[in-house]
């Protein structure tokens, strides 16, 4: 059955509207998403609770990231098309980023059935990562997919679609809170370039605090 998230368009139109509005060089980066009205409070969006599973068979949840931003991002490792181009970007952002305590990365499987997490494991091996600061996560495949919709990634199975997946390719900044703060297009290496200060600028506001 096909899963489609008639609202990631309209919020991804809000997301690219807010990020216009700030100043790279002076701002803080914006918070992503559209808030919620809560007994006259504003709420602002964030990722909500999660439990996955990684590559060495470990659960995490968000409470193992609360202390970290993290930059994600959606995949499967048949997928023939975006994914090997964003996977690129991510290993660029990590190399860049490897020995920065304060950031982990996550990689969320959209194909949980045959990427198990013993596949997961070689996969990550091969790209010769450290696979305590970078987590490839599978689980559930309602949770996975439910969970892309809360990151703006438009997912959903299509047995037309080369891999059986049509899916978007962003990279995700998150904070602490779990706040989305920015996002870079996967497959524009150019976008990606822009993203590294977006990254660097919410280091500095944790530095101030």
């Amino acid at each position: 059955m096909k899963r489609h998230y008639k609202l990631a368009p309209l919020l991804l139109i809000i997301m690219i509207s807010l990020s216009a509005c700030y100043e790279k060089d002076s701002s803080p980066l914006p918070y992503l998403g559209m808030p919620e009205i809560v007994d006259g409070d504003t709420i602002k969006h964030k990722i909500p609770p999660f439990s996955l599973i990684t590559q060495d068979s470990l659960t995490i949840t968000n409470q193992d990231l609360s202390d970290n931003i993290y930059i994600a991002d959606f995949f499967f490792m048949s997928c023939p098309t975006i994914c090997p181009r964003v996977m690129q970007q991510m290993q660029r952002l990590y190399k860049h980023y490897e020995n920065n305590e304060k950031i982990r990365f996550i990689s969320h499987t959209l194909d949980p059935k045959r990427d198990t997490p013993e596949r997961l494991k070689m996969y990550a091996d091969n790209l010769e990562i450290d696979t305590k600061k970078w987590h490839f996560l599978t689980g559930d495949k309602d949770h996975i997919y439910d969970l892309a919709e809360t990151y703006f990634v438009v997912a959903y199975e299509d047995s037309e679609a080369p891999g059986g997946v049509n899916h978007s390719g962003k990279i995700l900044l998150v904070d602490t809170q779990g706040h989305i703060r920015g996002f870079a297009e996967g497959t524009d290496p150019e976008d990606v370039d822009g993203f590294f200060a977006d990254i660097d600028k919410l280091l500095v506001e944790y530095e101030a605090k």
